[in-house]
Parts: structure tokens; sequence; C-alpha cells
């Protein structure tokens, strides 16, 4: 699998709820991919993230727009019981955690049949060998550079390695899963991660994207160009 165009994906989680529409709007005429959300039950992590009615707020604007896709952390607890809603509110992929189930495969093929895209978050410490057997009906795999919960942290260098893995499994296996970044996502990062590792996605927070000098639309052409 050859190395792709970047897909960037802005953390709507680093918006302030006074005008999170606004600043969507803005992003929606910014040359970003997908939309990435945050659900989060203060049980699998340890906060709140956003609610459903952010999500479709958001495929409103879209919809209205560029319709840009929108992707869905699920940090949450069992997330099966709330893949239908999520799917409804309008998004295109829905990411799980393993450990928050006791099947994961079985709402990988919920997703599925639900015709979204599926994807897995790996923690810092999920192995591939947990979730190998899981990836040939994986769209996006999705690691996690930072323990997960909070924005704005650094990102850990050893979870390099996994990225190095998943990129030489699905050559090996020629699985065709996009394989991302959340969490950490600085120049220094993406250059490394992009150039050596042929990791083609990243969840971008306010290292390179939010609380800028440069608007939105700026920022996303240096960061392409990384």
């Amino acid at each position: 699998m050859d190395i792709q165009r970047k897909i960037l994906c802005p953390s709507i989680l680093n918006l302030a709820i006074d005008n999170i529409q606004e600043e969507v709007k803005k992003l929606d005429a910014a040359d970003i991919d997908i939309y990435h959300v945050d659900l989060m039950d203060g049980t699998f992590v340890h906060n709140f993230g956003m609610s459903i009615r952010e999500l479709e707020m958001i495929r409103r604007i879209t919809d209205g727009g560029a319709r840009k896709m929108i992707d869905c952390h699920m940090m949450v607890m069992n997330p099966h019981r709330y893949v239908e809603k999520v799917a409804e509110a309008g998004a295109d992929i829905i990411y799980i955690h393993p450990e928050s189930e006791l099947v994961p495969s079985a709402t990988l093929e919920l997703i599925q049949m639900l015709g979204k895209k599926t994807g897995l978050i790996l923690n810092p410490c999920t192995s591939l060998e947990s979730v190998k057997d899981m990836l040939p009906i994986t769209d996006y795999v999705m690691v996690m550079g930072v323990n997960p919960g909070f924005a704005g942290r650094d990102f850990m260098p050893y979870t390099r390695e996994k990225f190095l893995e998943l990129d030489q499994y699905r050559k090996k296996k020629n699985l065709n899963y996009h394989l991302l970044l959340d969490g950490g996502a600085t120049r220094a990062v993406i250059t490394d991660l992009y150039h050596n590792c042929n990791v083609e996605g990243y969840v971008l927070g306010k290292q390179e994207l939010f609380f800028q000098k440069d608007d939105y639309a700026a920022c996303v052409r240096r960061i392409r160009g990384f």
C-alpha cells in the first residue's frame, strides 16, 4: 500500500461550545477531510466528551457545504448500545476500542451492517496481536499516541513502533485499512510518521491547527507540506 495524501481530521473537542457552529463552518471551508468527534462516557475514560447533538450539528453544516466525512471516536463502555444512534446522527466512520466490548468483532459487523466504515482504536498498551484477527473487517486503524481522554497531551515516542508494525502487517497480509494517529500531532511527529512509517491520517488539535495565528485554511496548507 503506497503512502497516500494526508487524511486530516480536526478534533472538534478543541472548540469552545459557545461558538462551535461558527468554527465548524470555517473548518468546512478549509481543505480538511474528516471531522473527528469524541464521545466519552466518564467510565471508559475519566472525562466526558461530546454528544449526539454536536455530531448532528456538524452533519447539518457540512451537508449544506462541502459534505465532508465525520468520524465518531467512541470512548465508552459497550459502544454497541449506541452504534445505531451514532450512525443515524451522520457518522461515516465509527471507531471502537476493543477493550470496551466483550465481543468487539460483533460491533464491527454491526457497523458494517449499518453501511458505515469500521474503525479500531489502539491504546498505547493495546497490542497488534490482540486485534489482528479483526483487521480484515476494519477500514480505519487509529493508534493513540497519548493515553486517551484528554486533549493536548504530548506524543509518546514508544508508540511509534506500533505504527511500523501495523504498516508492515497490512503489507504482509495485503490489507487496505487506513492508518492514523490520534494525539500529539506536532509538525515533527507528523513529518516522521508520514514519511517514515506510512501513516496517512492525523487527528489535529491545538499543536498545529487550533489557537494558531493563521486561519484554518493556512494551517491546513502548512500541515499538508510537512
